[in-house]
């Protein structure tokens, strides 16, 4: 079991109440069984969401030179055909309640809060919108999307438009007009994925686990504890399955693929798919951090 200096969490041999990974699966479970008592809560933090969202829509910018926007959109033509929520308020609104309960699970993952800020702040901004989107298969969000077509590099030309100009409104319409089809394609395979296998309310829990805590990321003064985090989440995960699952031999490769499929989603798209549609160009990790923190 791992250990941290001065974390209140302590090694068990078994998944006791002292156990990381309880914990974890507790805190998952207060937004269900627990929600009664939590739904005041978390519809307090749902209109703090929505307040500081709407206080970003009116004082964000589109990135202003051509270099940074064109870290934001490929030139290949792949990315010209775009899509857009159809019914964006719903979705945002639903994507919202997600983001809030996703908030809330990592507050109460006891040894989460015990790690020093620097750290917490880098796992957040590396698994919110993964974890995000495991909310929204949890949840079972669904949603449609309607295509549209930015127009070709010709129809550019023609319109006599300076290529500079021309390349920086192309970026800044895409930013505009919905993400690339290839990436609503990534988040609904997903999304189906998870609903094929059934991903029980244990499983989510044990993958948001895995994901919360990601020793991937450059910095981390906690390198080693969150590495053995990791390693615990997939453990359990596994030794729930071998439990509940006996029958099922590919059940625990068959969660883990659909974990992977997470790494192709990038936040950027998720912001800007399921939150720009309605409060415009809000920087999202600012709103988390507000939210999370209270700054």
């Amino acid at each position: 079991m791992a250990t941290l200096e001065g974390c209140r969490c302590r090694s068990a041999s078994a998944r006791n109440n002292n156990s990381i990974l309880y914990s974890i699966l507790k805190s998952d479970s207060l937004v269900t069984a627990e929600e009664p008592q939590h739904h005041q809560q978390q519809h307090s933090q749902y209109q703090t969401l929505q307040h500081l969202l709407l206080k970003g829509s009116s004082t964000t910018s589109v990135p202003g030179s051509l270099q940074e926007l064109r870290q934001q959109a490929c030139s290949c033509g792949s990315t010209r055909r775009r899509g857009v929520l159809r019914s964006p308020q719903e979705t945002c609104k639903a994507a919202s309640a997600v983001l809030v309960k996703t908030l809330h699970f990592v507050k109460n993952v006891p040894c989460f809060c015990e790690l020093p800020e620097g750290d917490q702040l880098m796992l957040i901004r590396s698994g919110w919108a993964p974890l995000l989107v495991l909310g929204l298969a949890q949840d079972r969000v669904d949603f449609e999307t309607t295509e549209t077509v930015e127009p070709s590099m010709l129809q550019r030309i023609l319109t006599g438009v300076p290529e500079r100009q021309s390349e920086v409104r192309a970026v800044q319409n895409r930013a505009a007009v919905g993400v690339s089809v290839v990436d609503i394609e990534t988040i609904k395979a997903f999304l189906k994925k998870c609903w094929s296998v059934d991903i029980s309310t244990k499983e989510y829990a044990y993958l948001k686990g895995a994901v919360l805590f990601n020793p991937d990321l450059e910095g981390l003064s906690c390198l080693h504890y969150i590495q053995a985090l990791r390693r615990e989440a997939h453990q359990a995960l596994n030794e729930h399955v071998r439990l509940i699952h006996r029958e099922d031999s590919t059940r625990f490769a068959k969660l883990l693929i659909a974990l992977s499929m997470l790494r192709a989603i990038s936040p950027l798209v998720v912001a800007q798919l399921f939150f720009r549609p309605v409060i415009g160009a809000v920087n999202i990790e600012e709103v988390l951090m507000e939210m999370f923190y209270g700054k």
